[in-house]
């Protein structure tokens, strides 16, 4: 609070400098000279000119590239590598501010021209990997080694969490993002800002919303009724808001409902700041409110309606847009009051900046004690999808390992785009298991390795090439002979496989070869298991991906499964932590696993239509996204929302509500016991069953979920938990309202969504309107939503 009242003090005295020497540059017959009062930033944006105003509600442009290429020659700005910077205005003392992605770990250029110091950051575990932790704790001390970073290398606002939800398996942004559950999406991102921000430095909560999909991310219409935005794409921003209030919201590329969401006032300001009470600014995407790449060069975003709406900071900015900016003030189309009103905005963030108040960074964070939150973090966001026999853990370090499948060589430590790190090393999972002391067959080794190192390097030069859109292609598994496969089941007491995935932005999943796996994999995974089984020894298969894949045709085959995600650069430490016991297993899905992809309830209206390149996309399935969907239709998964074993068992007894008639809140609690013989940490999940008198309903939601700690065995802990009179409410258009039905309500915990432990009810003698809201997301087409029976 002290720095923030010394840096208005110090945009007072600027201001009484720039009234002294008060100039025609100024115009003064449409500005008057301000007078000086109470209100500092008021009187800085008294003192701006219509130029300075237009220049600082943009960006500087993308440094380094033209438009989304890489262009050698151009100047990469302050911070080399960082996204954008905000415009300074160096006769005002209003700084640039470094804005820089993303949402694995900073994303700056490693090396420098003229310089020999390096300037690499910490790749953590992808989204997907954290949210599996549901350990908030955890998350938020990952957050703050991601702080520590941003601050130590000189920026400002982070452009991270993610947390669109997990509406198709196939988007190719899905291991950015947590879950298809608002609840865990919200907590998640909650969390992570919490923990970046207590470094002093912003956040830019993303992609506000209804961001879905990667194909013609910029121009496709989500034609979604507002129960499903509010229930489902909605609710886990308005948690981050409430529980975090970030810097910065950035809204996305896409339409809802017929316009851009940078522009619609009923997102922007209806909902993100009256009913939800947002301080902070609003930025678009990179290009938000172009139609396409290609427009930038023959039109601009409808600035007016972008800045009118609550978009108060157009990104990367464009001098198409400054002119539109300048030619919509001087008409009366964008009124000034609207401009002052984001300027204030901007100015307000400004101020809280490090490079206000002239932090010195270092540029030396603690890169060491962040590989261990890394490691650490990753390790505990592992699920163990099956373990028959006791396969895992695997402690026999005298006896051969034999590792199959290319990504065992090429570990992927995260996606592609601007949810990439440029960390300084990806521990592999060869070297993981080396360094915890097991011995790795070197005949395969000899043969896997030159094979990832070319592939590898031909990747890192098309890269180079293909700028922050590149994708990674996928790499065929080696055709080994069966002989040599029979040669290690003879000589290993083990064989594992792992399976990778990569994906990021600009492009969706596809079904063959990615979801599904390809015939190469297939093979591989039938020959090893016959092979190794025939000699009664076990398969383990990796699954190091970012998004789900399918598991149904061939989980029978082998004898363990461990998901490791993209776990960031410490990868292999962390699965051998977990392979040994060294670590317990205690992840679980934050997304359904469908058997195949046409179980998936968007399936027929993905990517949307014209599937090549979409316009329009329905969101046909309304609130049954996920396990709202498989759980209420009977339709049976390969592995559940809320799903992981653990090498411990825990028994759930004496569930408890603090009341059996509902007021404004109740608590549950259960005793949660280790049976086994390892310690371990279990997830508590509450699921909330509602009566279905006004309107039809899952069969169950999430409603709170608490993870125990480290229990020993024999050890128990009472976990309490609970919830909200929104909670019990869905949200009923007819009545601009969100409304809880009275009835008989069902509280169930369980270790899955569909592995019940305990249950209990209680009662809501009424119905109760928790929360009136604002009309929004009127449809502009007729949208045939699935509804469940009453």
């Amino acid at each position: 609070m002290k720095n923030r009242i010394l840096t208005l003090v110090a945009f007072g005295l600027v201001i009484v400098n720039v009234h002294a020497q008060q100039t025609a540059s100024l115009q003064a017959k449409e500005q008057k000279a301000p007078k000086l009062g109470k209100d500092p930033v008021a009187q800085v944006i008294a003192a701006m000119t219509d130029d300075e105003k237009a220049s600082l509600l943009m960006g500087t442009g993308m440094p380094g590239y033209d438009g989304i290429t890489p262009t050698p020659g151009v100047n990469e700005g302050r911070i080399p590598g960082a996204a954008s910077l905000t415009y300074e205005i160096k006769r005002l003392g209003i700084p640039a501010i470094v804005l820089a992605d993303g949402p694995a770990g900073l994303r700056i250029s490693p090396t420098r021209k003229n310089d020999k110091n390096t300037y690499y950051c910490t790749a953590f575990p992808v989204g997907t990997a954290l949210a599996s932790t549901w350990n908030l704790p955890l998350i938020e001390n990952v957050g703050k080694a991601m702080g520590q970073e941003v601050k130590e290398y000189g920026v400002d606002v982070l452009l991270a969490p993610a947390l669109n939800i997990h509406r198709n398996p196939l988007c190719g942004r899905n291991f950015e993002y947590y879950s298809e559950d608002p609840l865990i999406s919200g907590k998640t991102a909650a969390a992570i800002v919490n923990g970046i921000e207590s470094n002093g430095v912003g956040t830019s909560v993303k992609h506000f919303a209804a961001n879905n999909q990667e194909s013609n991310r910029l121009g496709v219409n989500a034609n979604v009724s507002e129960r499903a935005m509010r229930e489902i794409y909605l609710r886990g921003f308005e948690h981050v808001i409430k529980e975090a209030q970030p810097w910065t919201v950035m809204s996305s590329y896409n339409l809802v409902d017929g316009t851009y969401t940078s522009a619609r006032k009923d997102l922007l300001t209806d909902i993100l700041r009256d009913e939800w009470g947002f301080k902070g600014l609003v930025m678009t995407d990179w290009f938000g409110g172009f139609s396409g790449l290609e427009s930038l060069k023959t039109s601009t975003s409808d600035v007016a309606a972008q800045l009118s709406a609550g978009n108060d900071l157009l990104m990367p900015g464009i001098p198409a847009q400054k002119k539109a900016i300048l030619d919509n003030m001087k008409s009366g189309k964008l009124p000034r009051e609207v401009v002052d009103k984001n300027i204030k905005r901007i100015l307000e963030i400004v101020l809280e900046s490090p490079t206000m108040k002239a932090y010195k960074f270092s540029d030396k964070p603690n890169l060491k004690a962040n590989a261990q939150v890394t490691r650490d973090a990753a390790a505990e966001g592992m699920i163990l999808l099956k373990n028959d026999e006791k396969t895992l853990p695997f402690s026999k370090k005298d006896k051969r390992v034999a590792v199959f499948g290319v990504t065992s060589y090429n570990f992927i430590s995260g996606g592609t785009g601007s949810g990439n790190v440029n960390e300084a090393y990806t521990v592999s999972l060869l070297d993981g298991l080396a360094n915890n002391g097991f011995k790795i067959d070197d005949e395969l080794k000899s043969k896997y390795v030159p094979y990832t190192q070319k592939f590898d390097a031909e990747e890192v030069a098309r890269k180079e090439k293909e700028g922050v859109l590149f994708l990674a292609n996928r790499l065929p598994e080696l055709d080994l002979e069966r002989d040599l496969i029979n040669k290690k089941a003879a000589e290993s007491e083990i064989a594992i496989i792992t399976i990778g995935r990569n994906a990021g932005e600009g492009a969706d999943r596809k079904v063959a070869n990615d979801f599904d796996l390809a015939d190469d994999e297939q093979k591989l995974i039938n020959s090893v298991s016959s092979a190794f089984h025939k000699l009664n020894k076990k398969v383990v298969v990796i699954l190091n991906i970012g998004g789900v894949i399918e598991t149904a045709s061939w989980k029978d085959r082998v004898d363990a499964i461990l998901l490791a995600w993209q776990p960031g650069q410490e990868g292999g430490n962390s699965v051998a932590d977990v392979f040994s016991g060294k670590v317990n297993p205690s992840g679980k899905l934050t997304m359904t696993w469908p058997a195949n992809y046409s179980d998936t309830p968007s399936a027929k209206n993905f990517p949307g239509i014209p599937a090549d390149n979409p316009k329009n996309v329905n969101y046909e399935e309304g609130v049954y996204v996920g396990y709202r969907y498989f759980n209420t239709f009977n339709v049976k998964p390969s592995f559940e929302f809320g799903f992981g074993k653990s090498y411990t068992t825990f028994e759930y007894s004496g569930i408890k509500l603090s009341d059996k008639s509902f007021k404004d809140k109740i608590t549950v609690s259960v005793t949660v016991k280790n049976t086994g013989k390892i310690a371990g940490k279990e997830v508590v999940q509450v699921y909330l069953s509602a009566p279905t008198k006004s309107i039809d309903k899952p069969k169950s939601e999430l409603k709170a979920f608490g993870k125990t700690k480290s229990l020993k065995p024999g050890e128990s802990q009472t976990v309490a938990l609970t919830i909200s009179a929104k909670d019990l409410a869905s949200f009923l258009e007819s009545e601009n309202a969100w409304i809880a039905d009275a009835g008989t309500y069902t509280v169930s915990i369980g270790a899955s969504s569909l592995d019940i432990k305990q249950s209990a009810t209680f009662q809501l003698a009424s119905d109760l309107a928790v929360e009136k809201t604002h009309p929004a997301f009127k449809l502009t087409a007729p949208l045939n939503e699935l509804k469940a029976s009453k």
